[in-house]
């Protein structure tokens, strides 16, 4: 097989179906292999460009055939699908892959390395948890609403009136459901103390990554939105520029456009979810302060809110700071505000 150029996986837990092509495209390989074969396979092989759709476990083969000396391409299943010829099954899979391999116009997804993964999944189960709390809260508040007793929204809230309901020997809360709400309150204090642990490990990384530091620079990034850039942006190249990093994050807006008629509508929504949301939430707390500020992004930020509203004006500094980010990454530099507000981050 040494006229093979691409080599297309569809991976899985235990079955591998596997696709070669040749430089021309003509495929000269189809065979499946179980999951303790596919490295001594592949190990024999000449180097070539070995495809995956970007889904579990595929950063850890990328890693495993880098090593092997083969150029290993990620591709977003998005951009598989439509080259699906027939009915879903694993070799109409691996095939499409191969396809969309030899496409010169597929964005590559980056290859995660182990550090990466790992503040990754500090930052999931982070998510998790908090997730789990607000479960916990609203469901609590629901209860108590059963019973006449109304709490404020918030966990703070919960926290803090909790007790105190608990102790109340006027409502009506039977000596059953007291018990039950105890260990509630229990249970929201297990996963207070879980949250504060994954806070301290970002911390910690934080402290630890000079990129991180010079990314918390910027207004409306915090800890938590550093360290996750991170995880998805080591390699900058993998983005044309800042507004191709914008568009992978879904900050720009999906088009709706035919016959030379373009009609813009929300944003796309596309990419890491994750980090938009705090890219977003980020450029929230930004725009709480504004009102005080006379500088030319506070007042750039202010003439967006009277026009457009306080919503979209978030996603608008969420679409400047990724593209700011992508910028301090790629040339290496600090963050300067005055220069960004100046070049009204065009060049990013």
């Amino acid at each position: 097989m040494n006229n093979i150029n691409v080599l297309a996986i569809d991976i899985a837990k235990t079955v591998f179906e596997l696709c070669g092509v040749t430089q021309s495209g003509k495929t000269v390989l189809k065979k499946q292999l179980k999951r303790n074969k596919l490295l001594e396979y592949t190990s024999n092989l000449p180097s070539c460009i070995i495809a995956m759709e970007a889904c579990g476990g595929s950063n850890y083969w990328a890693r495993c055939f880098k090593k092997q000396g083969h150029q290993v391409k990620l591709i977003s299943p998005q951009f598989v699908k439509p080259f699906v010829r027939g009915n879903k099954n694993d070799k109409n899979d691996a095939q499409a892959i191969a396809m969309a391999a030899q496409q010169p116009s597929i964005p590559q997804v980056e290859i995660k390395e182990i550090w990466q993964q790992d503040i990754q999944s500090i930052h999931r189960m982070r998510s998790r948890l908090i997730a789990q709390r607000t479960a916990l809260v609203n469901q609590i508040r629901g209860l108590l609403a059963e019973y006449g007793v109304v709490i404020k929204k918030g966990v703070n809230s919960v926290r803090s009136e909790l007790p105190f309901i608990l102790e109340d020997a006027e409502n009506e809360l039977t000596f059953l459901t007291r018990d039950i709400f105890q260990k509630l309150y229990e249970e929201l204090g297990i996963l207070d103390k879980s949250i504060d642990w994954y806070d301290q490990k970002i911390e910690t990384i934080f402290k630890h990554n000079e990129l991180a530091q010079r990314l918390e620079k910027i207004p409306g990034i915090g800890k938590l939105g550093a360290t996750a850039i991170l995880c998805v942006l080591r390699d900058t190249s993998v983005f044309k520029n800042g507004r191709h990093f914008a568009a992978f994050l879904g900050l720009v807006p999906k088009q709706y456009s035919s016959g030379g008629r373009q009609k813009l509508l929300g944003i796309s929504k596309r990419g890491d979810r994750y980090i938009r949301v705090l890219l977003i939430h980020g450029a929230r707390a930004v725009i709480r302060f504004v009102e005080k500020r006379t500088d030319s992004k506070s007042q750039w930020i202010k003439k967006l809110i009277s026009t457009r509203g306080k919503n979209k004006a978030a996603v608008a500094l969420a679409n400047k700071n990724a593209r700011i980010i992508w910028a301090l990454l790629a040339y290496g530099e600090p963050y300067r505000a005055e220069h960004c507000v100046a070049q009204g981050a065009i060049s990013c």
